[in-house]
């Protein structure tokens, strides 16, 4: 996220903020060299470079940087606001230790990637990813008006689409799918804040079974890894397909090859994918019903926009002496801390 996409959001504060810029511009991250650095998942640029542009500043105001607790000693700092629905690239623990609320942005990007979930579940009924490779491959193109005589597909009323978890994404999928007329069925073993109209919770066995297309949207944790794999792959209808906009982690991609490969699954949608540990080309590439994407879930001009709003309005709550919303360790305001 652009440094500048804060910088204008925090304008409509006026005189009350001052505002420095860091701008990282490597996407790598520099290997941790403290425990409080180990605990950090998925950020960009070296701690140490945001221990230096932290000196003097009250508030931080992040995307991807790294914040560890060498960060979080900065004298006088006292909010940390990460644009990201979870801040797995913060110690919140260290935060708290310390007093200091970080703040994140839930939904964020919800709109977006449930828009490129919705045009993915598209393109897989109609059997778009196998038709474009036919095409780019060489096969036949503009030949007579029955060309696509091969490729039948599905729309959307004639199908059942099966949301693994309903938060804030897999709410808004659901709306969205519900228009275009998918049945939408879903599971969430947490309960959902809220049940959008016309959507079934089920069972995680009876989602398998019943959808045509399964799509995940659960954050990922230590516990869920590979919550996908061969057993579920098994379970799911014979032709059914499958899409991952969440995290990679959450797929054991060689059982969606594996799936993909004997016809129990006929195509795969994927925004995240891990990466070959001999950086090889992906062999998901060379499925021909699947479609891969670089993690572009997110990238949309509105989702930045939203999360720098949603970061400038926690920092006038602080200034105007309330509680933000979206504080990932409120008790730190339950025991006196959490002052601007």
């Amino acid at each position: 996220m652009p440094a500048g996409s804060f910088a204008a959001a925090l304008a409509s504060l006026g005189d009350a903020v001052i505002v420095t810029q860091l701008q990282i511009g490597r996407t790598d991250a520099e290997p941790p060299r403290t425990a409080s650095e180990r605990r950090l998942r998925e950020y960009a640029g070296d701690p140490a470079e945001v221990v230096s542009a932290a000196r003097g500043q009250h508030v931080l105001v992040l995307h991807g940087a790294p914040v560890s607790a060498e960060v979080l000693d900065t004298p006088g700092l006292g909010l940390v606001c990460c644009a990201r629905g979870g801040p797995v690239n913060v110690d919140v623990a260290a935060a708290t230790e310390r007093g200091i609320p970080v703040v994140s942005t839930p939904g964020k990007n919800a709109a977006a990637v449930a828009e490129l979930t919705i045009a993915f579940a598209l393109l897989l009924i109609r059997g778009v990813p196998r038709a474009s490779r036919h095409v780019a491959d060489g096969g036949r193109l503009a030949e007579s008006a029955f060309d696509g005589r091969e490729f039948f597909g599905h729309e959307a009323p004639e199908t059942t689409l099966g949301l693994v978890g309903l938060g804030h994404v897999g709410r808004q999928v659901a709306s969205r799918a519900r228009a275009l007329g998918f049945t939408v069925i879903a599971h969430d073993p947490v309960a959902p804040a809220a049940v959008p109209d016309g959507i079934e919770l089920v069972s995680l066995d009876t989602l398998l079974s019943t959808a045509d297309v399964v799509s995940v949207h659960a954050r990922a944790t230590a516990e869920n890894r590979h919550m996908f794999g061969a057993k579920e792959f098994a379970r799911m209808k014979p032709g059914a397909r499958f899409i991952n906009t969440a995290r990679e982690s959450l797929v054991d991609e060689a059982e969606l090859a594996e799936a993909l490969r004997r016809g129990q699954l006929s195509g795969a949608a994927l925004d995240v994918v891990e990466r070959p540990a001999d950086m090889t080309r992906h062999p998901l590439l060379d499925q021909p019903g699947v479609l891969i994407t670089p993690h572009i879930g997110g990238a949309t001009r509105e989702t930045l926009a939203r999360g720098a709003s949603q970061v400038a309005a926690a920092i006038a709550e602080m200034l105007a002496g309330r509680r933000p919303a979206a504080v990932v360790n409120p008790e730190v305001f339950d025991r006196g801390g959490g002052r601007p």
